[in-house]
């Protein structure tokens, strides 16, 4: 399946593979753990039932999205030994902290409060509940913190040096930690995350729109769902555009991959909307461009000079295709978001919002696009970086394990077959929990199950020899 590759090959696609799968899952419980905090923080302000409905309704789908998204996380990190055992030796000393701060703060606090938080409502007062609530969802913000703050250090490192073994080492963990490039991710995640779960949360509504526009439940979440498009969807371009400013000073080379940019235009560069491009003739073929719009984008100037890839050894490219499409593909579902959000606004004024089946047709469609769009950010960010692990420093082909082809082939089949099964399952059992709309006294994770795993039945007892 997988012959002609050779083993860094495949170990990245491994990797990619694995990643790819987590993701989906984290971006959405960052969401949805902050939404259900404020679903229960208007419940106790308001006292109307919609929103402790609602409340329980999602908080049974965040804990299978939770659960699936801890077990798809594990696999990562036993590769970081197997296939990328060299990456982990010189680079342990920083990424290792890192690592170990997120399960000794989001960890923990996650572990701590979120039995109180699926099991706790009938069984702590309201106030607790809510604190538990809310611990959880700083759990996630913290969780992407200090894994945001590790890849940040691979794209733009600072703060280490070099120890006679050849590792990097913390000099300052202050800058390690707040690395250039890191609030910038940090803010562009969490607002991604946010914009995922906000148009899950839209799609299911308009879906439950779609067949009884009367449904309290549905219209609710529909509209606050339309409300975090309409006010995030902006503030995630304007976000997204002073990232890839930072991304322009500190990695130069992805963001010509992005842009296309395999030549220099030193009186303003176009701006390549769509095109293929060449990697072994350095061109993108059939472009259509916007003349000198990429220098006034990224150097607010018309006439701005641009560096492209002929100033690059061509050794430290990436892969220009893949990060040109990637990054087209998120952009535009970017816009695709503000779109829907303006429209939104648009039927609010006219008193449609809850009637106009276009609309709840649009929001329907738009439901996966969220997690696609995370998907094409992090392929943008990780491919870009390459032909480097630790950016400009530590090469990929320097970081693999000394493995041969066939056995990272085989594991590849393995995680395949059962990711796919496994995880397929449990999305599908995620999309029945949707199919059914939030109704009066909904209730949140069943409670009529074991609460213990020895000693539901216990056996006879066994008498002692020698006792009497």
């Amino acid at each position: 399946m997988f012959e002609g590759f050779d083993a860094i090959t495949l170990a990245r696609m491994q990797f990619a593979f694995t990643v790819s799968f987590h993701i989906v899952f984290p971006a959405f419980s960052i969401g949805l753990a902050s939404y259900l905090a404020v679903l229960e923080a208007l419940w106790l302000w308001t006292g109307r039932e919609v929103f402790i409905n609602l409340f329980n309704y999602w908080l049974k789908i965040f804990a299978v999205a939770f659960g699936m998204g801890v077990v798809s996380g594990i696999v990562m990190s036993y590769q970081f030994g197997t296939n990328w055992s060299v990456f982990s030796d010189k680079t342990g000393p920083i990424i290792g902290p890192l690592m170990a701060y997120e399960v000794l703060t989001a960890f923990f606090l996650e572990a701590g409060f979120l039995g109180v938080m699926l099991f706790g409502l009938k069984r702590v007062g309201h106030k607790l509940h809510f604190f538990a609530t809310l611990m959880v969802a700083v759990g996630t913000l913290a969780s992407a913190f200090w894994i945001l703050s590790a890849n940040s250090w691979m794209q733009t490192p600072a703060g280490f040096a070099m120890n006679s073994q050849g590792q990097f080492v913390a000099a300052d963990w202050w800058k390690v930690i707040f690395n250039p490039s890191f609030p910038f991710r940090l803010v562009h995640m969490v607002l991604a995350a946010y914009l995922t779960t906000a148009f899950v949360v839209g799609a299911v509504g308009a879906y439950h729109l779609l067949k009884d526009s009367r449904l309290e439940g549905a219209r609710v979440m529909f509209s606050m769902a339309m409300w975090m498009a309409a006010i995030v969807a902006p503030i995630q371009i304007f976000a997204g555009d002073l990232h890839g400013l930072n991304t322009l000073e500190h990695q130069p080379a992805k963001v010509m991959a992005m842009e296309g940019h395999y030549k220099s235009h030193p009186n303003g560069a176009p701006l390549i909307l769509f095109g293929l491009p060449d990697q072994a003739a350095g061109e993108v073929k059939y472009s259509i461009e916007i003349p000198k719009a990429s220098s006034l984008i990224l150097k607010h100037s018309l006439d701005a000079p641009l560096k492209g890839l002929d100033t690059v050894p061509r050794e430290n490219w990436p892969n220009v295709p893949i990060v040109f499409w990637s990054f087209r593909i998120m952009v535009g579902i970017g816009f695709l978001m503000l779109g829907i959000g303006l429209l939104s606004l648009w039927a609010r004024w006219r008193g449609k919002l809850h009637d106009w089946k276009f609309l709840h047709r649009y929001a329907l469609v738009m439901g996966p696009a969220g997690f696609v769009a995370v998907l094409a950010g992090w392929v943008t960010t990780e491919v870009g970086r390459q032909p480097f692990t630790v950016y400009g420093l530590l090469r990929t082909a320097d970081s693999v394990s000394p493995l041969a082809a066939p056995a990272v082939a085989s594991s590849l089949i393995a995680f395949i077959i059962v990711y796919f099964i496994v995880f397929g399952m449990g999305v599908i059992y995620i999309l029945r929990l949707m199919h059914e709309p939030p109704h009066h006294g909904e209730q949140g994770p069943r409670e009529d199950v074991p609460h213990r795993a020895a000693g539901i039945t216990p056996a006879q007892a066994i008498p002692v020899s020698g006792q009497g």
